[in-house]
Formats: C-alpha cells, sequence, structure tokens
C-alpha cells in the first residue's frame, strides 16, 4: 500500500511542478514586450541620399530626430556668446559614407520646444524662448542648458539604426560628448 502511495505522491508532485513551470512560462510572456514594440525601439536611416545642408526629420520612439549633412563652412552668421567656431569639426558629429552628419534627438533642452533650422545662417533658433544651436547641435545662446541630445545609435555602412549601441556611439559616450 505504502507504494502506492508513494507513486501517487510522485505523479501529483510531478503534475504540479509541470502546472508551475507553465505558470512561470505564461507569466515571464507576459512581461516581455510584444515584437511589434521592439520593432518600434530601432529606426533605420539611409543616409546615402540627404543634401548638405538640408534638414532631415525622421521619428524615432515618438520623438522627431534632427539629421543634417553638416558642409564644411559650417560657421554659424552669428553666436551672441562668441562660440562661432565651425561645426564641421565638432566631435559630436557622426561620420558616415565620409560625410559628418549631426544626428539628434529634435527637442531643446530647455523645455522641449523643437528648434527651427536656418540653413542660411547654420544655426538652430527655437520658438519658445530664443535658444540657440548651431550645427552640430551646440548652445550657441541660452536659455538651453546643454546641446542637443545624441540618440544611441549603430553605423552599418551608409545607413544608421537608431536605437541601438553601436560602437561609434559608444566612443562618442566614454568621451563624455552624449550624456
Amino acid at each position: 500500500m505504502s507504494d502506492r502511495r508513494d507513486f501517487m505522491g510522485m505523479a501529483l508532485g510531478g503534475f504540479a511542478g509541470l502546472g508551475a513551470l507553465g505558470a512561470l512560462y505564461a507569466a515571464k510572456r507576459t512581461w516581455d514586450p510584444l515584437p511589434s514594440v521592439k520593432a518600434g525601439g530601432f529606426t533605420t536611416l539611409d543616409l546615402s541620399n540627404v543634401p548638405e545642408n538640408t534638414l532631415v526629420v525622421e521619428k524615432w520612439r515618438g520623438k522627431p530626430v534632427l539629421i543634417i549633412k553638416v558642409p564644411k563652412n559650417a560657421k554659424p552668421n552669428s553666436a551672441p556668446n562668441g562660440h562661432n567656431e565651425n561645426a564641421y569639426d565638432d566631435k559630436r558629429l557622426v561620420t558616415v559614407g565620409g560625410h559628418k552628419y549631426m544626428i539628434v534627438i529634435g527637442l531643446c533642452t530647455h523645455l522641449g520646444c523643437i528648434p527651427d533650422y536656418f540653413p542660411e545662417k547654420n544655426k538652430f533658433i527655437c520658438p519658445c524662448h530664443g535658444g540657440q544651436f548651431n550645427a552640430a547641435g551646440e548652445v550657441l545662446k541660452a536659455p538651453p542648458p546643454s546641446p542637443l541630445v545624441i540618440p544611441p545609435f549603430k553605423i552599418t555602412g551608409t545607413k544608421v539604426v537608431l536605437g541601438e549601441e553601436g560602437p561609434e556611439y559608444k566612443k562618442l559616450l566614454a568621451a563624455g560628448v552624449v550624456s
């Protein structure tokens, strides 16, 4: 009789264990993001046809991303605080296919407004409070407390994948250029 009870106890324990594993698996699947959400986290941009000194606006995770193929003479025509260096030499620029690009999230670091780009002046001006940024996203005139934010990216040929940290992004991060 004892053998039969031992068998029934082990069978019941086995079924309970399988039920617990199934419950854990189901719980884990509910915690994982949906495939559509995972796909929405990455945006691939082909920069091979971007014209020089023209603002291109893309969307990534619901935020505007501003892209400019920076010209070699991208010196702002005026910088109120004297920071009128050529933006082409800025360490925040990303080199893709032999050209330098500014890739930033298009929200002013002051209050989150979307700055306007003026290609003839080689600078951004925020319509909310008059803050100014050069063609590399550096602050030319306050009130913005910091430069425009560089999103995580990875370069593959002439394409940039937003949302993935590649070696180029990690290099900017190590240099303290990315916050």
